[in-house]
């Protein structure tokens, strides 16, 4: 079609520019209304008037007093990269079918669904509930007040424990490693001097099996020829005996098995800890990396 002027109709479609970029010959029509507008525009106060930055800028309007530059009722479709350079609210549900990426602060109070990956180099801020109903990949240090449920794949460790700045030293830390067993234990001590009792915390009744408490008892001082009765009183009594006469002065640990609602099985017939015969929901797995060794774990990590 040859242009005649910058500015011209076709029926209702306005063209401004000399190329018709709706491809429409003076026969034919996109829509009613149609406007093709060869670029670049200018709508409203452009933070820099006269730059062309894009085939559309807009800016504030010009006029009275109006709190938004756009807005869009309906469906939006945004086909390749979408920068935001300042900060992006969303009320309503957001769909992200492509990669987005974000190198800032990203605040979100609505339903966010995402059908592609996520690369955020920012920080992110929810200030509601996060729900993955799929696999959580963390590469780094998960900081959190509260953790529950069950750890499956845990980075290769020969022991469990904690690590934390030294309480006397300066500049060194202290770390201590959880005592390890065969079963779900459960542990108390102190110290009798003149006293034959040792009383057992009242909830010890329902929460460990009566039948596998042992006691240890160390003299203090003197040799003392000390024993327990069998019977323990109430499930928290401990009878305490001295076959030499002399005052009970000593120091005793009380060990028992938790009660649980599957009796731990040490040893079992499989590859993963998916193939573990009782409950692991009961369990919190600490040990190797499930997902890099695929197997048994490596000598080197034992």
């Amino acid at each position: 079609m040859a242009a005649t002027a910058s500015i011209f109709t076709i029926g209702d479609k306005l063209i401004v520019g000399q190329i018709d970029t709706s491809y429409a010959t003076a026969g034919q029509k996109l829509l009613p209304g149609t406007t093709v507008l060869n670029g670049p525009v200018f709508v409203g106060a452009t933070p820099q008037a006269g730059v062309a930055r894009a085939s559309c800028m807009i800016g504030p309007p010009l006029g009275p007093s109006i709190p938004a530059s756009l807005e869009v009722t309906g469906i939006s479709n945004i086909i390749g990269n979408l920068n935001v350079p300042a900060i992006s609210n969303f009320t309503g549900v957001a769909n992200f079918g492509a990669l987005v990426t974000m190198n800032s602060l990203e605040i979100k109070q609505g339903i966010d669904l995402k059908n592609s990956q996520d690369f955020g180099n920012g920080q992110t801020v929810r200030n509601s509930n996060a729900i993955v109903n799929g696999a959580l990949t963390v590469s780094g240090i998960i900081n959190c007040g509260w953790l529950t449920g069950q750890l499956e794949s845990i980075r290769a460790l020969a022991g469990k424990g904690f690590d934390i700045p030294h309480p006397t030293k300066k500049e060194h830390r202290l770390r201590y490693i959880c005592l390890e067993g065969p079963e779900v234990g459960a542990y108390i001590r102190g110290t009798l001097n003149g006293s034959d009792i040792i009383e057992l915390p009242e909830y010890w009744r329902k929460l460990v099996y009566p039948e596998s408490i042992t006691v240890n008892l160390t003299p203090i001082g003197q040799y003392q020829e000390l024993y327990v009765e069998e019977n323990i009183e109430w499930g928290t009594r401990i009878k305490v005996k001295n076959n030499s006469g002399t005052k009970i002065h000593c120091h005793y640990t009380v060990f028992a098995e938790r009660v649980t609602h599957d009796k731990l099985q040490t040893e079992y017939r499989g590859l993963t800890p998916y193939d573990y015969p009782g409950d692991n929901s009961e369990y919190a797995l600490g040990g190797w990396d499930y997902a890099v060794h695929k197997g048994e774990p490596k000598t080197s990590d034992l």
